[in-house]
């Protein structure tokens, strides 16, 4: 089956609103989607962005405007300015990595975090929110919880940011093709079905 990776930020509004759409399009295309949590915290300073905070103004009035605009587009409800929106992810990342490592379903817990956060205003930095989104989504708790805090999937977390880097990522989400073909953005996925059905 062929390849999609996926590079998200699991705190990026803009992966939430693509995330059950990449869903539909692997299944209509028959790939299997690589879901690869990288930190942006490395890549922005190395690609030339910038974090939300050091953002100008019009750019961060105009990130918000989209935002709506897309909500109502896509009929997806939205808290836009989350309460936990500034939390650490690293650990929701390493979940994600420990559920790719044991089998489990790493897309469908990619999507679920980034929904506990734009619209359940939950906190996916604490461990125990961690583990109830895990098993709200199949996976064993615990087992996903220890494997979350293996030193192994910490190194995983940082090889994938420096892959996403070599690779010529700079945002989220980013959706790459097996031969380097790079997708920047949930408005983008329609182009990116057209280039997975012209593969097939």
């Amino acid at each position: 089956m062929r390849q999609l990776d996926y590079y998200l930020s699991l705190r990026s509004p803009w992966a939430f609103l693509g995330s059950e759409r990449l869903e539909q399009i692997a299944r209509r295309q028959r790939v299997w989607v690589a879901v690869k949590p990288v930190d942006f915290s490395v890549i922005f300073p190395a690609s030339g962005g910038l974090p939300l905070p050091k953002r100008a103004p019009q750019r961060q009035a105009y990130r918000m405007m989209e935002l709506k605009r897309w909500s109502a587009h896509l009929g997806i409800k939205m808290v836009f300015e989350p309460r936990y929106q500034s939390a650490p992810e690293g650990l929701a990342a390493r979940f994600v990595i420990a559920a790719q490592a044991i089998g489990g379903d790493p897309l469908r817990l990619a999507h679920a975090l980034l929904a506990a956060m734009w619209q359940q205003e939950r906190n996916i930095a604490e461990v125990g929110t961690l583990e109830a989104i895990a098993a709200e989504t199949g996976h064993h708790a615990a087992t996903l919880a220890a494997k979350a805090l293996d030193p192994d999937t910490q190194a995983r977390y940082e090889a994938l940011t420096q892959e996403a880097l070599e690779r010529g990522v700079f945002g989220a989400p980013s959706y790459v093709l097996a031969d380097g073909e790079i997708f920047w953005g949930q408005d983008r996925l329609e182009l990116l079905e057209r280039a997975l059905a012209s593969e097939s």
